[in-house]
């Protein structure tokens, strides 16, 4: 034991190696991985699978959604999509079951052909991306993937740090853009300020090309009493004079089906020509009976709102077994510390630094499966060897209960090893 450590925590972590010991020997199957939606979850859009009849194919516009066409999305759902983003329905484009796809279709044309009020493509030059951590892997796993490079800037439960990113947005002319999830942020869960939205819209760049790939995943997606507010971006951007500076993305892949929800771009005119441009190349319409379904089961905005209350209920006994699990175990011991996030779909915590990929291999010993240490950094590289990210969305309440057992045993082990 350390010679610093007291005398109480040096018995509770003795008495943690103990129990951790037994764990091992009768190790769970629990998958803590990834954010998906549970069977429950998934369950409140059973109707969508039979909400058409076999002769409702044409939307309140006129369009025969089994055929080709409508490139931009049916009207109804973009205006669904306009009204849940902040964006008008003619800045909308309707696309896949993912906003991944939209993203890496916008990435992929800013590398291959450049972005409105830029000078030409980004490939084959030194573009840097700012990337928040810790943040979302499939973000930094796009921009990589690219050939763009990224840099570090710290989100936490304070905010972003708006010094460094206006910082290296204004100082340098290779910082292209930024990764924004601007509500209950992945996985910190935090959602931006005003003065945070404003000044990403209105800051100084160096690039006349700069981008905020404005990813609101969870924008509703809330889970405790009360809705955090989102200012608009894309009215802040054209207030501050650059209407293009924002791409904005949504879609109900954790609404509806996961696999099989629907996905938005939204921007200013410039910008939703530009990417419909570029997707009318490897499209003639998307998939409209899966938009008309989507349609048919919301109605309207509030429709949608509805149903993501009933997930709510799902997901708030959840997320407060982890504070509970956690608190009950790790409270007072400062050897972790973690978010209490209002919305989203992740806990974020931060062990002691150098302690987090020991406690992500003692939770593998006793069954229990984390995302990777790193997974929120670029390039999977966490320096200070800390954050884990914790996904409650999925197993059973009794089995994620199991889990953060372990995790917070782990933590305490891990401690002095």
């Amino acid at each position: 034991m350390s010679a610093s450590m007291s005398n109480e925590l040096a018995s509770r972590i003795q008495t943690a190696r103990v129990e951790f010991e037994k764990m091992k020997a009768n190790p769970a199957a629990l998958d803590l991985t990834r954010g998906k939606p549970s069977a429950e979850q998934l369950d409140l859009s059973r109707p969508l699978l039979t909400i058409l009849g076999a002769d409702d194919f044409i939307d309140g516009h006129g369009n025969d959604c089994r055929n080709y066409g409508v490139p931009d999305g049916l009207p109804e759902a973009r205006a669904l999509f306009g009204e849940i983003l902040d964006v008008p329905a003619d800045g909308i484009l309707i696309g896949e079951n993912s906003s991944l796809t939209m993203m890496h279709d916008a990435v992929a044309a800013a590398v291959l052909h450049g972005v409105p009020g830029g000078e030409g493509p980004w490939h084959g030059k030194d573009v840097q991306i700012l990337c928040p951590v810790p943040g979302y892997d499939r973000h930094f796993a796009l921009t990589e993937h690219l050939g763009l490079g990224m840099l570090n800037v710290s989100i936490g439960e304070e905010g972003l740090d708006l010094e460094a990113v206006q910082r290296a947005a204004a100082d340098d002319a290779r910082v292209r853009g930024i990764w924004i999830v601007p509500k209950y942020q992945n996985p910190v869960g935090v959602t931006l300020t005003d003065e945070e939205v404003n000044t990403l819209a209105s800051m100084r760049t160096a690039a006349p090309d700069f981008r905020i790939f404005w990813d609101n995943a969870y924008v509703v997606h809330h889970i405790l009493d009360g809705i955090d507010p989102l200012a608009n971006v894309l009215q802040a951007c054209a207030d501050a004079g650059n209407p293009d500076r924002v791409f904005v993305f949504g879609s109900t892949s954790k609404i509806t089906f996961a696999g099989g929800g629907i996905s938005a771009f939204g921007g200013s005119l410039n910008n939703t020509a530009w990417m419909k441009k570029h997707r009318g190349l490897k499209t003639i319409g998307g998939d409209k009976v899966n938009q008309l379904r989507h349609v048919r089961f919301f109605g309207d905005a509030d429709g949608m709102r509805a149903h993501m209350a009933k997930h709510a209920e799902l997901l708030k006994p959840k997320f407060a077994a982890v504070q509970r699990g956690l608190e009950e175990r790790l409270a007072g011991t400062g050897l972790a510390t973690w978010t209490q996030p209002r919305g989203g779909y992740f806990v974020s915590l931060d062990t002691q630094p150098g302690k987090a990929k020991r406690v992500f291999e003692l939770c593998d010993q006793a069954g229990v499966k984390l995302t990777p240490v790193g997974a929120t950094f670029p390039y999977g590289k966490d320096a200070a060897d800390r954050n884990i990210r914790i996904s409650p969305s999925l197993p059973p309440s009794d089995e994620l209960e199991r889990a953060i057992t372990v995790l917070a045993t782990a933590i305490l082990v891990a401690a002095d090893d």
